[in-house]
């Protein structure tokens, strides 16, 4: 969503969408002036053992804004492009290119398939991105349900 939104990401779910209070709780805490990370989200997630896409929903549901997502997508202020926070690669391992183009499907790959490559060969999550805007390739589907 973009800043249009702000203030209607709960718009995005259906009315009586239930939220788990022990996440409302924590993400209330984790989002000091209505905006929380990315990488918050995904501790959030880990720390009490739910899918982060219902810590996206609690955030929406919450009218919280997320923020530097770990691709580099979105949510770093008035940066040129919409503020994304990525650059093409220079170049990228025959390794990461292989991964990355047997992940994606119809020019598009998903954010899920990006954080499952990064992990798998030890590299920062905006490498894979940067590799992405390279090979031309679109990011859809974000785990916290931003795009």
């Amino acid at each position: 969503m973009t800043h249009e939104d702000a203030g209607k990401y709960s718009t995005k779910h259906r009315s009586g969408t239930i939220i788990n209070e022990q996440v409302a709780r924590m993400v209330r805490q984790k989002s000091p002036g209505g905006e929380i990370a990315c990488v918050t989200c995904e501790k959030i997630s880990k720390e009490l053992e739910v899918e982060i896409s219902e810590v996206g929903i609690t955030v929406d549901l919450l009218e919280i804004k997320i923020k530097r997502c770990q691709l580099g997508l979105f949510g770093y202020g008035k940066k040129p492009n919409h503020g994304k926070d990525i650059q093409a690669a220079d170049s990228i391992s025959d390794e990461m290119k292989f991964a990355i183009e047997e992940a994606a499907e119809n020019g598009e790959v998903t954010c899920a398939a990006l954080w499952s490559i990064s992990d798998r060969l030890g590299t920062k999550r905006r490498e894979v991105s940067a590799a992405c805007e390279t090979l031309k390739l679109k990011i859809r589907e974000c785990q916290l349900g931003t795009f």
